[in-house]
């Protein structure tokens, strides 16, 4: 059944089955939102969140000087509003920015006073200009030196722990070794690995390797807690020169039995020597009164004891505690007095001898000595003291200015390792390092899972208030080292806030960022669409990310946690592939930066309206049906079975157990690739090229809306920013090519009943600016003079729109036959109608300058008089030799005269006459006009 919508102007007939029961976000949305939160532009100083500019702001202040005199603190910011408005900014070649001042306090301490609380001498606060920061446009651009720019998103590996393994490939053997990775936001990497010989080892930061425990014993660990946290401990009873072991269910199931045990008053024993022990066995053979079994001394070889061994009548020494028993130490023991000790207890299921085989390597005896052969092997070739050992220490991992794992980070560290630490402790804690180690031994077990880096829940989204915030950072560290050496240098009883702050740092870091940073790019303006997809682009490359040349294939590549999150369709052909990607219609961004999908909930095999938004790794957990599943009426989901997704499969499911169900077929792709109608019929190679290629159409001088539209025309032409919709209902009063203005009835309730209040809304129009690829951006009228207007309609179209709908080409005729040759292969022929009707005639806007500068010679002058120019030639110039708006020109034309002056040469008799007669240098400069440059021709728009 087909319905009529009105989206734009132009009344469409809807022939989709599926209703999508959720509107198509704001498309430009995820710059918008994040540059808004980098602000907090419009919060009260007072109840900003600690992030963006804030975040970046307290985590460099307070700075004290060296010797803790003064300390500069932090109040609030606070910013201005733009000096020039947008066109003003594109037309003057200048920067759309506003003021950033910082209020920060100066507290000066008496110096005489040695104690813990100083005394306070002064407080000074004061309001303090750092510089300009570049505002975003309602349309989600930046406009920097006259030009429009794009941040885009960087998609990067999310902070956190991460577990692999090489498949095989680093020793000879084939042997797997596992590996583990604690990647913090901002700081040192720590990397553990396992060699061939089951030794654990820690890198920091990629440097020399070392073994592992001697990083957990510079967290506070001794070899005894290192013991106890990682192997469950049991006790061995010396008894008439055997060795017993008291059964305990949570250590010994798995454990063979060494001897018959049988029940009291029972013949057949209950457990044969050699069966293997279960836990409800275990608690059988321990109620049958049977407390204690023999173990073989062999097994015990090899397990380090726990307590000091001696014998309690000649106090000769058996064995140091941690030291391993040996056959002959067993032979000491059962030849000795020695009643009980304990043992770790080894078992190939349940504890491996990594940490022990470990912790042998290494004979570091305290934390200390753990400090100091870390900071060895970072800083070789130093002596170290155990003072900067431990500096070294606390500033790498629990100094929050030098390292940070972020909220992200945390979360992540949490989920995989199961702990509850607070989102707020964002250093590594001691905590951390053991259920790594923890989880890396027991995937060597064979328990756990190694984690896919190329999943969307390890890679997670970096926009553009987030990148600022870091650049911010930089600039600000390096205010900070400035602020440091001027308070050591001027006298702090005189100095003022402002004396001591130097922003130059700061702004020069943001011009940086926008000016050649990899992530600021010249926006694609060839059309609205070009637009909106270079807003919505995700780029794996840039600072922090992957480079093109060592990006392998599978990072390339579509991954299942892509579906309705990252389109598959849409990505470059050539060394970028699969590298810069695009966002999906109906994705969105979460405060952790994860892209989250929206999914109705299903009830009972019956769909519901509620709408919930998932990340990729929440997605995983439950059973999502496609969109296109059959519904009745009721909602109840009528096939026997329907196709869905579970944990990253697709599955043929029953109704019932259906928890989710996507919201339209549309979400799978992105905005650019939902424009193909019937992009199922498609081969996805060809999808991939029709969707790049709709962004190179060039819009034409009039636009037509095509016949069959997907109903994204409409959603594109409204969040590109350049249709003009009604403010307020009312009245067309006046309509030309420049402005529209409109009669306004808006209603205000008053007390004692409703006043309307009749105002003028004027919408200023676009007339023929110049794109960033030099195509012509216009806006024309919609409205008639005297035509009622509801709020929200369209009023003016702007560059490949019509009637408020994208409108990229034309509907022409096409026919797929020969024609005498002339179309063989790619060729195509063409009616002369369409030439000579302008049916695809575009408008492109060239720019051309001129500079008169000053010579060795003299001054360049432009002018008028140009010599051995004719009249002819100069018509369309103006007294001071510039060309009119609105003259014709074509490649030769003079558009500014301008003349150089030339060296002195030998002059002839005839020029010596002239010379002499009339007192001036005649023809001693030369023509340096600027002209038309060939294959160019038009009509002056501007001057």
């Amino acid at each position: 059944m087909s319905e009529s919508m009105v989206d734009g102007m132009i009344e469409r007939k809807d022939f989709s089955k599926i209703r999508a029961n959720i509107d198509i976000p704001d498309l430009i949305e995820i710059q918008k939102r994040s540059y808004e939160q980098f602000l907090q532009m419009e919060v009260a100083p007072d109840r900003r969140e600690d992030k963006g500019l804030q975040a970046a702001l307290t985590s460099v202040f307070p700075i004290a000087d060296y010797n803790n005199t003064a300390i500069l603190e932090f109040s609030s910011y606070s910013l201005g509003t733009p000096k020039y408005d947008v066109r003003e900014c594109l037309e003057q070649g200048m920067t759309f920015a506003v003021p950033l001042k910082v209020r920060v306090r100066l507290v000066v301490f008496d110096r005489e006073d040695k104690g813990p609380k100083k005394k306070v001498l002064d407080v000074r606060e004061q309001e303090v200009y750092v510089g300009e920061l570049p505002l975003m446009t309602e349309r989600g651009t930046f406009i920097v030196n006259g030009t429009e720019r794009v941040v885009v998103s960087q998609l990067h590996r999310s902070p956190g722990a991460s577990f692999t393994h090489d498949k095989g490939r680093t020793h000879a053997s084939g042997k797997v070794l596992y590996s583990a990775r604690i990647i913090p936001y901002r700081g040192s990497w720590l990397d553990f690995e396992f060699d061939a010989r089951d030794i654990l080892y820690v890198r920091i930061d990629r440097r020399r390797k070392m073994p592992a425990t001697i990083l957990l014993k510079a967290f506070g660990f001794s070899t005894d807690d290192l013991l106890k946290m990682y192997y469950p401990v049991e006790e061995i009873r010396v008894a008439k020169g055997k060795l017993l072991r008291k059964l305990d269910p949570e250590i010994h199931h798995g454990l063979r039995c060494s001897i018959d045990v049988t029940e009291k008053g029972g013949k057949e024993p209950i457990v044969r020597e050699g069966a293997k022990l279960t836990k409800p066995m275990i608690v059988r053979v321990k109620a049958a009164g049977v407390k204690e079994i023999p173990v073989d001394s062999a097994e015990l070889v090899g397990r380090a004891v726990l307590t000091e061994l001696v014998d309690p009548v000649s106090k000769e020494k058996i064995l140091d505690k941690n030291h391993k028993l040996t056959p002959e130490t067993i032979e000491k023991i059962l030849e000795s007095r020695v009643e009980s000790f304990k043992v770790i207890y080894l078992d190939a299921a349940t504890a491996t001898p990594v940490i022990l085989d470990t912790l042998e390597m290494e004979r570091t005896a305290s934390k200390e000595e753990a400090m100091v052969e870390i900071y060895k092997r970072l800083r070789p070739g130093e002596t170290p003291s155990i003072e900067t050992a431990r500096v070294l220490f606390e500033n790498l991992f629990n100094n929050a200015k030098r390292y940070d794992l972020s909220p992200v980070g945390r979360l992540k560290l949490n989920k995989k390792l199961g702990l509850d630490l607070p989102l707020e402790q964002r250093t590594v804690v001691s905590q951390d390092v053991v259920e790594v180690v923890r989880y890396l031994v027991n995937l060597k077990m064979g328990k756990g899972e190694i984690d896919d880096i190329d999943h969307l829940g390890n890679r997670r989204v970096r926009s553009v208030g987030e990148l600022l915030e870091n650049q911010f950072r930089i600039g600000l560290a390096r205010m900070e080292r400035s602020i440091k050496e001027r308070m050591n240098l001027l006298d702090m009883e005189t100095v003022l806030p402002h004396d001591l702050i130097n922003a130059k740092p700061v702004v020069a870091s943001i011009k940086e960022f926008f000016s050649s940073s990899q992530l600021s790019q010249f926006m694609d303006q060839t059309n609205p669409l070009a637009e909106i997809t270079h807003k919505r682009r995700l780029s794996a490359l840039g600072p922090g990310g992957l480079t093109r040349e060592r990006a392998g294939f599978e990072v390339r590549d579509v991954h299942p946690s892509h579906y309705s999150r990252i389109c598959p369709i849409e990505t470059p052909e050539g060394p970028n592939i699969g590298l810069i990607t695009s966002l999906a219609t109906y994705a969105r961004i979460n405060e952790f930066g994860f892209i989250e999908a929206p999914y109705r909930r299903v009830r009972k095999g019956r769909v519901t309206d509620e709408i919930e938004y998932l990340s990729a790794i929440e997605g995983e957990k439950y059973l999502i049906a496609q969109a296109n599943s059959k519904v009745d009426a009721s909602g109840r989901l009528v096939s026997e079975t329907v196709s869905a997704r579970y944990g990253g499969e697709f599955i043929i499911a029953m109704p019932d157990k259906v928890e989710y169900m996507d919201v339209s077929p549309k979400q799978v792709v992105s905005v650019a690739t939902a424009l193909v109608p019937f992009l199922e019929h498609d081969d996805a190679n060809r999808a991939l090229m029709g969707s790049n290629m709709q962004r190179q159409a060039v819009p034409l001088i009039s636009s037509e809306a095509p016949l069959v539209g997907t109903g994204m025309e409409a959603v594109v032409a409204r969040d590109s920013g350049y249709v003009v919709q009604a403010k307020r209902a009312g009245v067309v009063e006046s309509v030309d090519a420049t402005r529209i203005v409109v009669r306004a009835e808006h209603r205000k309730r008053e007390e004692g009943g409703r006043k309307s209040e009749v105002g003028l809304d004027v919408y200023d129009l676009i007339k023929f600016q110049r794109s960033n690829q030099s195509t012509c951006i216009t806006q024309k009228p919609v409205v008639r003079l005297g035509q009622p207007v509801k709020k929200g309609q369209v009023l003016a179209d702007g560059p490949a729109i019509d009637q408020g709908e994208l409108a990229l080409g034309r509907n022409v005729l096409v026919a797929f036959m020969p024609w005498g040759g002339y179309n063989f292969e790619d060729a195509i022929l063409l009616s002369e109608k369409l030439v000579r009707e302008d049916v695809f005639t575009s408008i492109h806007i060239e720019e051309f300058e001129v500079e008169a500068r000053d010579t060795k010679l003299g001054k360049e002058d432009i002018t008028r008089d140009i010599p051995n120019i004719g009249e002819e030639a100069l018509r369309n110039l103006d007294e001071s030799g510039i060309i009119r708006i609105g003259a014709e020109v074509k490649p030769g034309d003079i558009l500014v005269g301008k003349v150089t002056p030339k060296g002195e040469t030998q002059l002839t008799p005839e020029e010596k006459l002239l010379r002499a007669i009339f007192g001036e240098k005649a023809g001693d400069v030369k023509d340096t006009s600027l002209t038309v440059p060939p294959g160019v021709d038009g009509i002056v728009v501007d001057v």
